[in-house]
């Protein structure tokens, strides 16, 4: 069944870079292209030799992403903080209210978003992107990062209050070393949801050196009007996909860690 699932998985991805390496004639007709001309880098070498390079959208991408997750966690922590602190019904009203705009439709969203670029002058302005990502983002890391929180002994807080640590210090030195499972896989998925993002990208960027990579994978998609660029396509998907992969596989205990802390009591 593991196998099952794990071929279920890689297939698409094994497509895709066998996609990237191989000629247009042969990914049409591989009986038809000889041994040397079936295997190919010219895919690969068409993305980073355009202009802007592709290269040029990963970093877009990068910078992005970490300031998305730098304003994201900014302001998910204390808000996780003080909504486990509060009792009664008001504590249960806001996390619903959360639960309610983590699960909706963004896409909802669209054009106001697009109006609210215009009007403030958010076009063409590549970190204004990680504005409505922070916020897309931010009721799904006050949730992960709340129910770090109440896995936490109060006692911990107690004894550190007692030691006359104030509110900031008690954060910095005792309670945030303890969520760093937590914060670490939040920041992975508020990373990845941003990585990912597409229309308000598509919307809120024109200019070609700025775009991040959905949109710019979908120009190259789009490139042609008789013909798809598959190979290039596929080389793109690829390259998009290696940073995510590295990431996932360097932080893979946090985000297991993170995702479970608060799952088991006792």
């Amino acid at each position: 069944m593991r196998a099952l699932l794990l071929l279920w998985s890689l297939a698409p991805l094994a497509w895709q870079l066998y996609s990237s390496l191989v000629s247009p004639q042969a990914l049409v007709d591989p009986a038809s292209v000889a041994g040397g001309a079936f295997w190919t880098l010219d895919n690969y070498r068409q993305l980073l030799q355009a202009d802007p390079p592709f290269w040029r959208y990963l970093l877009n991408s990068t910078i992005v992403g970490g300031a998305t997750t730098l304003l994201t966690l900014t302001m998910a922590v204390p808000c996780a903080y003080a909504l486990q602190r509060q009792r009664g019904a008001l504590r249960w009203a806001v996390t619903l209210a959360l639960l309610g705009a983590a699960i909706f439709p963004t896409v909802l969203l669209f054009l106001a978003l697009l109006q609210l670029a215009r009007a403030l002058g958010f076009g063409n302005q590549l970190l204004a992107l990680s504005l409505p990502y922070s916020g897309l983002s931010l009721p799904l890391a006050v949730l992960l990062l709340r129910a770090a929180f109440a896995d936490l002994p109060p006692e911990l807080e107690d004894a550190a209050r007692l030691e006359g640590l104030n509110l900031v210090a008690r954060l910095r030195h005792v309670l945030l070393p303890l969520l760093a499972p937590a914060l670490g896989s939040t920041a992975i998925l508020v990373f990845l949801g941003s990585w990912n993002e597409y229309p308000i990208a598509l919307t809120w960027i024109s200019r070609p050196e700025l775009l991040t990579l959905p949109p710019a994978i979908a120009r190259i998609a789009g490139s042609s009007l008789f013909t798809v660029p598959y190979g290039a396509f596929a080389a793109a998907t690829v390259l998009g996909s290696l940073p995510l992969l590295l990431l996932v596989l360097l932080f893979q205990r946090s985000i297991v860690s993170g995702l479970t802390q608060g799952a088991i009591k006792g």
